[in-house]
Order: C-alpha cells, then structure tokens, then sequence
C-alpha cells in the first residue's frame, strides 16, 4: 500500500517532483522550507514527505522556525549549506570581483570578459570605471579621474586598428572552414555555400576580435566596472557578507550591505549571522589578523621589489619521496585491512624501475585532459612564486582548489607589452599611460594605499604565490595550456610544467596532455567547434 491517500498525494506533487519513487526532486517553492526539511529529515525517522505533510504543510513559518533554532542555537553551520541562491552584480570594480571570487568553496562566478566585450562604452559622457568616494573628496581626485580617462582613451581608439591589424596579419583567405557538401576542411575561397560562408565570416571575425581585445586589455585600469553572476549556498554566502564586511573599502562594504539586502529577500535564515554579533566578532577577527600581519610585515621584512615576471617552482619534495606517496596512496584503496604505515614501508622496497613502471601505467589509462589522475596524485605538493600581469592573473584566479595568497595591486614590478603594440606603432602611447599611471599611484599610496590599486592597469606585473598538489597541477597545467587560451597564460602554464618536469621528471608524465606549441589565432579552431555544434542543434 501506498504511504499516501489519495489526497495527499494531489499535494504533494507541487512540492516533490514524485510521491512514490524513492528518489525524488524537492520542488515546494520556498528556499527556506527546503533547506529545513533536509535537516529535519535527518532527525527523525519519518520519510521527508510525511515531514512535510505533518509539520510544513500547515505551519508557514516552520522553515524559518526551525533554522533559528537550529542554526541559532545549536550552531549547526552545516544547515547552512541546505539554503542556494543566485545573485548579479553589476558595476563592481576588477578589485572587487577578485575579492569575492576569493572564496573557494560553496560559490560559483560567472564574470564579463575582457576578450568578448570592447570595454569601451560611455554611460552618460563618461568610462565606466569605479570612483572611489575617499579619492574623489582628496586631493587626488582630478589626477584620479584624468589617469583613468587616459587609459581608457588609449584603450578605445586602439581597438579598430588593432582589430584591422590582425584581419590584415592572419587574413581569412589562409584558413579552412567546413563545407557542407562534403563535410571536408577547404580554404574559405573554395567554399560555394552562402551559409558555409557566413559562417565562416563569424568564427574569423569572432577570434580575430577576441585576439585584439587580448591584447589590449593591459590598458584597462582595475577600477574597470565589471559584472559577476554567482550561485552558491548560504553558509558561503554568509562568510563572504563577512570578508566583505571587513574590508577597508568601502566599494566592498556597500557590497556586503546590497548582497546582504537581495540575499534576504530569497534566503534570509541561511545568512542570518552575517551582520548579527558573530558576524561583527568575525569581521573584527579577520581585521585583527590583517593588521597584525601588516605589522610584523613591517618590522621583520625589508621590501626589495624586482621588476620583470616570474614563474619560479620555490618549494617541492624529492621524486623518490613523491613516487612512495602516490604509490602508497594508489595501493590504499585496494588493500583492505593494511595499514598506511604497513603499505607504505613495504612500497620502499620496491625498485625504482618498477616504481617508475607503475605511474606510467596510470599515465597510459589517461585518454583525454578530463581523465584526472586518481586522488593518489593529492600527496604530492609543489609551491610557485609568480609574478605576471594583473590581466594574466585574473584567469589563474579562477582556479579555487589551490592555496592562493596574493599581495597589493602596485606598479612596482613593471608591466608587460605584448609584441603587437609595438608593430602596430602605439608603444608609445602604451608607455605614456603606463608611466601616467605610476606617477598618480605612488602619489595616491600614500595616503590611501588600498584605494590606489584602482587606477593601476591590467598590464602592471602582480606577485602572489600557488601551492597545489600534483592532481591539480594536471588540471591547471592542461587546461590552461589548450590552444584557445590566451597567450600570457599559455606561456606560464607551459613554464610551470617545465619546471615540475625538471624537478619530477618520471611523474611530470602524468600530465600528458599539456601543449606546449604556440599559436596564431588562438579562438579560431575553438570557434569553429563551436559553430559546428550550433548547425547540429539547429
């Protein structure tokens, strides 16, 4: 017999997605009743359904009662993680987003790009970029505002010409396209089919763009307003309220107080304790631990900025004490009953020929850059001192299943120019604006050195360090060195695997799907894919 009349069951299906099967969606409607059912649900032994009937459905407040006792207090954080939401922002600062795509788990961002969209556009007479309200009422605030205009002039009126540089540079006529009649590459003059040829006039206007906004975009200014989509649960979201909230910006404040506002519109329980007294003691917590960081810093370190980039392996272990690890990990899972200790001692006595002989057999059962290695490869740990362009970093950045720790956004490392500003003949301008810059932020840096990070450029060099272990290093390294990936990054990824190689040579082969050619246009082949899977689902 079934565990529901028939009545119930008509209620029931607007609030789960079945009313008999054993797996089953919750589909009721409010954030906060579905984030409590699954917690009740691990209090009691009534099936989550009967919960519903018995207790939610009668009492609209159940959900939110129940979080504030549970949360409230017991403290039961987990909870926390039951309540998801989506927010947009729109018209945050490259220092802002980078803050918050700071957080590592539970959130996910989707941001603008600086390789699809010109970044040109005026609202009402003026660049969209962030004025800093402590800037605007100093001193600084003319010098600010024309430092920033500069960089975006410079910008725009480059974008047409580097454009048309790179059509003339890579013309279309040199590249193969599909041809629907055959389904064979041919050169776009070969091509007879209107639509094959339209087609092929969008993926080359597509990655040629994309190759030019590229390489532009050193002379963005962080202050540069953005957009950022994030999906995440409400325990992240309450942690992120807090880093916020502690910031010595008040971008990142007003931030804290508008996200705080739209999250309790959706799932106001879950972040509760944000901007309640834990969240106040947290934020002071977290100030605490910066400004004591900041002062022995101060007394025990003496600054000596070098210019130029670097990618530079700083910290690893032996290759024979990284083999017994993964090896040892590898085994573990298949040796029910053994200790760690016991496999481990006995993987020391196998030779090196046949430890060797075992990474490159999980080497060999890797068919494609989506087949990690096993969590074997977790045991193994290397740290990168690096120092390259703001705009390189903000792609790295993306890259959450590491430790990142990264310093003040400066001018004292240099910037990077790319090859094509100084065959196009703008390398000039390019300079200027560099050298524009530097001298309005070492003025603004001293009184206000956070705000300062505002004005500088993309192409300024920024130091910050990664440790990650050998699995993401596959992922990382792999992924960032495909040939649709931007040049600054491809190069980077490329000297990572160079130095892990030198380093680890026998288990640097288990990253077998780096490419460490280098390209034209990068987009083309990836635009071309795409374009193809668009025909199928037409």
């Amino acid at each position: 017999m079934s565990e529901f009349s028939t009545n119930e069951k008509k209620i029931l299906a607007d609030h789960f997605s079945n009313t008999e099967g054993n797996v089953f969606a919750i589909i009721t409607p409010r954030q906060v009743d579905r984030g409590a059912l699954m917690s009740r649900y691990s209090r009691t032994d009534k099936s989550m359904r009967r919960i519903f009937l018995d207790e939610f459905l009668k009492n609209k407040n159940r959900g939110e009662e129940f979080y504030n006792r549970v949360l409230l207090e017991y403290g039961d954080d987990s909870v926390a993680e039951l309540g998801e939401a989506q927010i947009a922002i729109e018209g945050l600062t490259n220092i802002a987003v980078k803050k918050i795509e700071d957080r590592r788990i539970g959130l996910s961002y989707l941001e603008k790009s600086s390789r699809y969209v010109a970044w040109n556009k005026k609202e009402k007479g003026k660049y969209r970029f962030y004025r800093d309200p402590e800037i605007t009422k100093s001193k600084f605030a003319d010098m600010y505002e024309e430092t920033c205009n500069f960089s975006f002039d410079v910008y725009s009126k480059n974008i047409e010409p580097m454009i048309n540089y790179i059509r003339e540079k890579y013309p279309i006529e040199k590249y193969s396209f599909k041809d629907s009649a055959d389904g064979k590459e041919k050169l776009f003059p070969k091509l007879k089919n209107e639509s094959d040829i339209r087609s092929a006039h969008m993926i080359y206007r597509g990655s040629t763009k994309a190759k030019a906004l590229d390489i532009l975009r050193g002379l963005l200014p962080a202050s540069t307003l953005t957009n950022v989509g994030i999906t995440g649960n409400g325990r992240a979201f309450e942690y992120l309220l807090t880093v916020l909230g502690s910031s010595e910006l008040k971008e990142e404040q007003d931030l804290a107080s508008k996200i705080k506002k739209e999250l309790d519109t959706t799932i106001k329980s879950f972040v509760r304790r944000a901007d309640d007294k834990y969240g106040k003691a947290f934020q002071k917590y977290l100030k605490d631990i910066k400004n004591k960081s900041k002062a022995i810093a101060k007394t025990k370190i003496k600054s000596n900025p070098t210019l130029g980039i670097r990618t530079q392996l700083v910290d690893y272990e032996s290759e024979k004490n990284a083999i017994d690890k993964i090896i040892t990990g590898i085994i573990y899972e298949q040796s029910p009953s053994t200790s760690y200790q016991n496999i481990s001692h006995q993987v020391k006595k196998i030779s090196k020929q046949n430890k060797i002989k075992i990474i490159e057999e999980f080497t060999k059962l890797r068919k494609n850059r989506r087949h990690r290695p096993s969590r074997a490869f977790e045991t193994v740990y290397y740290t990168f001192d690096l120092c390259n362009n703001f705009g390189m970093f903000r792609d790295f950045h993306r890259h959450r299943t590491l430790t990142l720790e990264r310093q003040l956004l400066t001018t004292d490392h240099g910037y990077s120019i790319p090859d094509e500003i100084k065959i196009l003949g703008v390398e000039k301008d390019f300079r200027d604006c560099m050298k524009k810059t530097k001298e309005t932020f070492d003025k603004i840096r001293t009184r206000y050195p956070e705000q300062g990070q505002y004005v500088v450029n993309f192409a300024y060099n920024y130091p910050y360090f990664m440790k990650f272990n050998l699995r993401e290093a596959c992922h990382l390294i792999e992924l960032r060195t495909v040939p649709q990936g931007h040049i600054d990054y491809r190069r980077v990824a490329q000297q990572m695997f160079h130095e892990i190689n030198k380093v680890h040579p026998s288990l640097s082969k288990i990253m077998k799907f780096v490419d460490l050619k280098e390209y034209d246009l990068e987009r083309f082949e990836s635009e071309k894919r795409t374009e193809e899977k668009r025909k199928q689902i037409k």
